[in-house]
């Protein structure tokens, strides 16, 4: 049995990322394995189904956002202060409650 490496990582771009990337990568005349020229011209033709939306840009937590969540420890009034989904403020509130994510750093005091 193989041990896993923590340090090791498997990256993954799908969709127009990944034809972004192979662009750079794999551009027309750039010294490549053939096999790897070939997969990256097939990509460039994947066009995104008219019923797959557009997964919206993930928005980072920010401290100030960890605070106002713990302060609350309730997702549902969370989610109205911070303009976030209920699911979102329930999964952060519970990563940061089990240690799964580092807690903020505490808030300065108020002047």
């Amino acid at each position: 049995m193989i041990a896993a490496h923590p340090a090791i990582y498997n990256v993954l771009y799908t969709k127009e990322a990944a034809i972004e990337l192979a662009g750079h990568l794999y551009y027309p005349g750039c010294l490549s394995l053939a096999r790897k020229q070939t997969a990256a011209e097939n990509l460039r033709s994947w066009e995104r189904p008219a019923a797959m939306r557009l997964r919206p840009v993930s928005r980072r937590w920010k401290p100030w956002e960890d605070h106002i969540l713990l302060d609350l420890g309730d997702a549902s009034a969370a989610a109205v202060e911070l303009s976030r989904s209920e699911a979102s403020c329930s999964v952060r509130l519970w990563r940061l409650k089990t240690g799964q994510v580092e807690l903020p750093p505490a808030a300065p005091p108020n002047q």
